[in-house]
């Protein structure tokens, strides 16, 4: 590896730092998120709104023309009421739901460890989350969320909620809940064609979710927290920033959007697509407040004020357990390819490629025989260094074969010592990398192998929710960090504690890297070698920044990495005690022999640049002599 190598690592590095600091929200952007209008302002202004008018509406409405009469004379019944829970469940998902606004207000996750120690998770309660429908009427709007529903068709997977309006007339929202994870819900009017103009066909929709905060570490959890939304027609899936805050008008018609924590997901699904032009925002809440972030969603989807067809939806709260979203997602009756499994977050294209068709099959096939998480995560490194140990191994020799070949080429180039000599001295080198049949490029290649491999786990190991309570040796959940030593106050780029398998992970880091250098320094010759000894401070300081990145980081990610490099160590250093420097020096001279008296026998990469590099040296001359 050569210096531009090493500093163009050093230098990723150093921007992938940068742009974490970079992207974190100033206290004024914070502050002035914060002062936006909320949709629950806008809510509370309507509702008063309503109940003046339904205060000055006549008593008796019951031979009333409802072409003439507005809708909150119309539903004067509906505004008054007394709020009623009704469950639906089934064994793996409980939903409460009010009869004010006729929408769920609680949701249960069963089976699911929480963050308080009970066996299920609490994913909203209360107004953490709402949702409301609006129909704009001639005169005055039907606001579900002001509404009372009386529950009719209650069973433990199914209630319609109904709205009684005057002269028969009623709004009914009806609930199904599957056997799992998915649910069904439609909305549709009776009898109230007259209260809409004409050219009505879309209602709106407001959607909003005070995120809870479900994992210990809430930085963590928060990066991997966001608001995420899938374009209509085969359309692409996107997210709002989930490290600032954000707020997003959607051109394109969308299939569902969907309020994603780290491992549990509430997606909002529409038959006929929610309309162009949807406005969506993200706000980050402070550590401290059992809150991650406020999610608002402003939609419109079709409707129909005959009554004929009813406005349709499907609503997925569950894990975000990629296997088991496919399953699900083959239950929905709209026909669409939703794709949701894009909530599980399997990284950047190439690494979700490498995930999608690779790491999950191993993790499936490893989980199957019940090992534990932490041992499926020692066998997934072993298998993976098993599977790249050939090429790892010709690297190495490739580098073997520099260093024993380091006195030999110090011989031959010390009289280039000169700087104006460099150019020859490079020649010189070349042809003696041809002749000798070596690489100097072959030593980087280890690193080449490994570096997708390492940043498709960054991405796989902190979305995996098996992962999520599974405790191994010291760490009590693999999901998040096992601190050592916290201390209760946050500390710039630290944090409040320290991370266990974060300073095991750096230690390895730290040897791998001394084994690395001392691998280059071996092959390393004249001018390259004093090079090194400048950029070698840099390659020390690598571990350092991975502890200040990766100390909120899950244990299991940390661990993977600490037994990933420990194996890459102890591989080298075993590749380095079993190899005969005299048998192959002896192999490289026999090369030589054979191909100084013979240049159309040198080929490979060596070769190539030697050509270059005297066609460089040509065009130099030329332009030497022109001046």
């Amino acid at each position: 590896m050569n210096r531009d190598t090493i500093i163009g690592f050093a230098l990723i590095a150093a921007v992938l730092i940068g742009f974490s600091w970079w992207n974190q929200p100033s206290a004024e952007q914070i502050e002035a998120a914060r002062k936006q209008d909320s949709i629950a302002a806008v809510m509370q202004e309507q509702a008063e709104k309503a109940k003046k008018v339904a205060a000055k509406s006549v008593a008796d409405s019951s031979a009333v023309d409802t072409t003439a009469v507005d809708t909150t004379a119309m539903f004067h019944a509906a505004q008054n009421g007394t709020s009623q829970k009704i469950v639906l469940k089934n064994d793996k998902l409980e939903l409460t739901l009010d009869t004010k606004g006729g929408v769920i207000k609680k949701a249960v996750i069963k089976n699911y460890k929480s963050i308080d120690g009970s066996n299920n998770v609490t994913l909203f309660d209360g107004d953490d989350q709402q949702l409301n429908f609006m129909l704009a009427g001639k005169q005055e709007n039907i606001v579900t969320a002001d509404m009372f529903f009386t529950p009719t068709n209650v069973t433990d997977t199914t209630v319609t909620m109904l709205a009684q309006a005057a002269g028969g007339s009623e709004v009914a929202l009806n609930y199904r809940l599957g056997k799992d994870y998915m649910l069904s819900l439609s909305l549709q009017t009776k009898g109230l064609a007259g209260f809409f103009a004409p050219s009505y066909k879309e209602m709106e929709i407001e959607w909003t979710d005070h995120c809870r905060q479900q994992e210990k570490g809430f930085s963590f959890e928060t990066r991997y927290t966001g608001l995420f939304y899938k374009e209509a027609n085969d359309g692409s899936t996107d997210n709002l920033p989930e490290t600032s805050d954000k707020t997003k008008q959607i051109e394109e018609r969308l299939d569902w959007v969907a309020f994603r924590n780290q491992f549990f997901s509430v997606a909002l699904i529409s038959k006929d697509d929610f309309a162009a032009n949807s406005t969506l925002s993200s706000v980050q809440d402070e550590k401290g407040s059992g809150y991650l972030k406020q999610f608002d969603a402003k939609l419109k989807t079709a409707f129909d004020p005959t009554g004929q067809n009813a406005s349709e939806f499907e609503m997925y709260i569950g894990p975000n357990d990629f296997r088991l979203i496919q399953d699900v997602e083959q239950q929905s009756a709209f026909g669409k390819d939703l794709d949701l499994e894009q909530l599980v977050n399997l990284g950047w294209w190439l690494l979700r490629w490498i995930n999608r068709w690779f790491t999950l099959y191993v993790f499936d096939w490893l989980t199957g025989f019940g090992f534990n998480m932490g041992i499926v995560l020692i066998l997934i490194t072993i298998l993976l260094k098993v599977i790249t140990f050939p090429m790892v191994k010709k690297s190495y020799m490739s580098s073997a074969k520099m260093r024993v070949l380091k006195p030999k080429f110090e011989e031959a180039t010390k009289q280039y010592d000169k700087p104006e000599d460099q150019m020859k001295k490079q020649q010189e080198m070349m042809s003696l990398y041809s002749k000798y049949g070596v690489s100097p490029l072959s030593g980087c290649l280890p690193m080449l192998i490994q570096m997708p491999i390492w940043l498709a786990m960054f991405f796989f190991v902190p979305n995996a929710i098996q992962l999520r309570g599974e405790s191994f040796l010291w760490m009590s959940d693999l999901s998040t960090y096992d601190p050592i030593l916290e201390w209760g106050k946050n500390i710039w780029g630290i944090g409040d504690h320290l991370s266990l398998t974060c300073i095991l992970f750096c230690a390895a880091q730290l040897i791998y890297t001394w084994f690395s250098m001392q691998q280059q320094k071996d092959q390393m010759v004249g001018q390259q070698a004093d090079q090194m000894k400048v950029m070698q401070w840099m390659m020390y300081i690598m571990p350092l920044m991975f502890f200040f990145i990766f100390n909120d980081y899950s244990s299991g990610l940390n661990f993977y990495y600490f037994i990933s490099l420990f194996m890459s160590a102890a591989i080298m250093y075993t590749l380095r005690k079993t190899t005969n420097d005299a048998k192959l020096l002896a192999i490289l001279e026999a090369n030589y022999q054979a191909n100084k008296n013979n240049p159309k026998k040198q080929s490979g990469l060596a070769a190539r640049l030697e050509a270059m590099q005297k066609q460089a040296e040509e065009m130099q001359k030329q332009r030497n002599n022109r001046r």
